[in-house]
């Protein structure tokens, strides 16, 4: 096996389990009063788990003999064109998210990617998770 192809299955292994870790977020019901720290948590294991995929994304493709400028706008732009993932839409949204997280805080605002991750993100990374399963 060459140094690609274990390069993307051992960022994968990584993905699985921070995805394992973020799904637990369907156990929470963000509409009512919870603790902050809890918020916090989610949002830190989303940032984790994004930046797992797009990078996962990166190493297969690569691996796939994919040639692209390796940033996670142009990751996803390629990850879609190879049907690695099925929306490309919902990964810009998850990167949009990942940097509105990661360089302010707006109560509002991480309330409603709380709500995206439970209903869009979460889904739109576990295919990737069952897409990366399959190549293993």
């Amino acid at each position: 096996m060459d140094g690609q192809a274990i390069r993307w299955k051992q960022r994968f292994e990584n993905l699985d389990k921070a995805y394992a870790l973020l799904g637990e977020i369907d156990k929470v019901n963000f509409e009512g009063k919870f603790e902050p720290t809890l918020r916090e948590a989610f949002v830190k294991r989303f940032e984790i788990a994004f930046e797992l995929a797009w990078k996962t994304m990166k190493d297969y493709l690569e691996y796939a003999g994919v040639v692209f400028r390796a940033v996670p706008r142009d990751t996803i732009k390629e990850a879609f064109v190879a049907q690695v993932i099925e929306d490309g839409q919902v990964f810009v949204d998850m990167l949009e998210a990942r940097n509105c997280t990661v360089h302010m805080y707006d109560q509002a605002q991480t309330d409603k990617i709380l709500r995206d991750i439970q209903k869009r993100y979460c889904p739109a990374l576990a295919k990737l998770c069952k897409f990366l399963r399959s190549q293993k």
